[in-house]
């Protein structure tokens, strides 16, 4: 039996500042038994849905990526919660619009096949690998270590489309610290919105949703705060630098993607998760907690 092959959607931003995000997946991937299989040709998703009804050719980019999945599979997964969500979405709405699907078709000039599956990774490693089969594979546990699991906006909303977990009380990403050996923090603002692209015109906005955020995690007990978008990472730790530079009280933590703590805990190496690229070091942290060695 063949290795599983699943196709992959980096996107723009894990094609360039994120590269510790993509880098850390795929190995995680070859570890666990699974190969993300990177798209032959793709381009930009749009980096958002477009809200008006009317804004069709707005569908036209993530159309083009769904389109270019379809020709050998029926499934795509991501990893950024923008381009999840974008994809996503996007997916949905043709696949139940019919005209929409009509125009984008003959504006691409390519026929659209509405028969395409977004899944996000962390829903590959719950659904078709397993928290327990991730358990079993982990060379170097993370215990001691308590982490708070920032959703954000993308990866939920709208509920009723996204659909990854529950709504109001998602769970999947402390399901997999635990199976890491983390320990899961709940805080109350883990799907609050940390101001999102307003970072390119609001940043005193973004300043003060994204610090809400992490006082929030903090407050609760969290050392470290673990996201799965790129934008959220990027606020996050602007938000943290700018309350230094404000001379503010401030307690700093770790900013990781999950992908991250995922490969550490599987056994890559600090160099190969690129621990060493974000802003707040947690290589610190894992020296504090003793977590360093890995288990054969």
């Amino acid at each position: 039996m063949g290795t599983m092959k699943i196709p992959y959607y980096p996107g723009c931003t894990l094609n360039t500042v994120a590269k510790g995000f993509d880098l850390s997946a795929r190995e995680s991937a070859r570890a666990l038994g699974f190969e993300l299989c990177e798209l032959r040709q793709w381009s930009c998703c749009g980096a958002s849905f477009p809200l008006t009804p009317d804004n069709i050719i707005g569908l036209t980019s993530p159309a083009k990526v769904l389109i270019e999945v379809a020709r050998n599979d029926t499934v795509v997964t991501t990893l950024c919660s923008v381009c999840y969500n974008v994809l996503k979405r996007t997916a949905e709405t043709l696949a139940e619009d019919r005209e929409r699907q009509r125009i984008v078709s003959e504006f691409m000039e390519e026929e659209y096949n509405p028969s395409v599956e977004v899944l996000h990774f962390v829903e590959i490693l719950r659904d078709r690998i397993g928290f327990k089969q991730v358990k079993e594979r982990v060379k170097r546990p993370l215990g001691g270590i308590r982490a708070g699991a920032y959703y954000g906006c993308m990866l939920l909303r709208p509920f009723k489309t996204m659909g990854i977990d529950r709504p109001e009380a998602p769970t999947i990403m402390e399901e997999l610290m635990d199976a890491l050996g983390l320990e899961p923090v709940e805080f109350p603002k883990k799907i609050e919105c940390c101001g999102a692209h307003l970072a390119m015109s609001r940043e005193d906005i973004v300043a003060k949703l994204s610090a809400d955020v992490i006082e929030s995690a903090v407050e609760c007990g969290a050392e470290l705060v673990v996201t799965s978008c790129p934008l959220c990472q990027y606020n996050l730790e602007n938000a943290q630098r700018r309350a230094i530079e404000d001379r503010r009280d401030w307690k700093t933590v770790p900013i990781v993607y999950f992908t991250q703590l995922l490969g550490y805990a599987l056994g890559q190496s600090e160099q190969q998760v690129c621990l060493h690229r974000n802003m707040w070091d947690a290589r610190e942290l894992f020296k504090q907690k003793g977590v360093g060695l890995c288990q054969e």
